[in-house]
């Protein structure tokens, strides 16, 4: 929970989030949630009377702070992808929750933020079709859950498929990475994918995970990636995304490390990415969520 406020503060430091680039997000609301989850799921985390049995599969107690903070997640998210259409590249400090299915949360993840950002969009009419590349190291079953036969989401997990879950779902386009890949590895499997998603278009809008529990010093991770292979990993993304004129919103994903403020600085490769761009004249002004 500590990595939150910590890529916060680095982001701080290093003039990312300075004003007129930083925003707050309301929380979502009931209604945006019941479009993607089961409205007696949403109402008891609302009321914070999630069974035990669904605490457990989420591995957390969802009490108030945890509530709050998904709520708020989620809420994030969604002006990511509002800042994204607008600027054309927009980064959330949170998010990224692939877990969370229609019927119930879990591994970590209350609510699928990605999945209620896009229904969102699509009810105002602000897009039509989404492009979800999940580069976590876990698979975004839950996503590929909610999407399941929708043409107007197209779902592209690279992971590890040696890990958790241990069922996985079917997304348009899965990768199964086996453990210790490492950077150029799983460089050379992921440019072919991105390519194979990308002629699956028109797309209206990229929401991107770029979850940094591939690193080989992370604790549930399994890959074997650097620091530097995280980096070129979120700019072939960012500026694939740019050269073809689609908007990018960016979700953390997960980070497993007891060193929190290393791991904000790894969480942070995302944003910097974002600048780098705006930098060589890719994208506009990015925007801190």
């Amino acid at each position: 929970m500590a990595k939150f406020a910590a890529l916060f503060d680095e982001l701080t430091a290093m003039g990312i989030a300075r004003p007129g680039h930083t925003h707050v997000p309301a929380p979502a609301t009931r209604e945006q949630l019941i479009r993607v989850h089961e409205a007696g799921y949403v109402d008891a985390v609302l009321a914070r009377a999630v069974p035990p049995a669904v605490e457990r599969r989420i591995g957390l107690p969802v009490d108030d702070g945890v509530a709050r903070r998904a709520l708020l997640a989620n809420g994030g998210t969604l002006l990511t992808a509002r800042l994204a259409l607008r600027h054309g590249i927009a980064c959330n400090t949170a998010g990224g929750s692939h877990h969370a299915r229609r019927a119930s949360g879990a591994g970590f993840c209350v609510f699928n933020d990605v999945a209620v950002a896009i229904r969102a969009l699509q009810a105002e009419g602000a897009i039509e079709r989404a492009l979800i590349v999940d580069l976590d190291v876990h698979q975004g079953d839950g996503t590929a859950e909610i999407f399941a036969g929708d043409a107007s989401v197209f779902t592209l997990s690279v992971h590890c498929g040696a890990n958790f879950p241990l069922r996985k779902e079917a997304s348009d386009l899965d990768i199964d990475l086996p453990p210790e890949t490492g950077d150029e590895a799983y460089l050379e499997a992921l440019a072919p994918a991105l390519d194979a998603a990308i002629k699956a278009g028109p797309f209206d809008i990229v929401f991107y995970n770029a979850g940094v529990d591939v690193h080989g010093a992370d604790r549930l991770g399994r890959l074997a990636l650097g620091d530097q292979g995280i980096a070129r990993r979120d700019a072939l993304v960012i500026q694939l995304a740019r050269a073809l004129g689609l908007p990018l919103a960016g979700v953390i994903g997960g980070g497993y490390m007891d060193d929190v403020i290393a791991l904000a600085r790894r969480h942070a490769i995302l944003h910097r990415s974002a600048e780098a761009a705006l930098n060589d004249g890719i994208a506009k002004a990015p925007q801190a969520v």
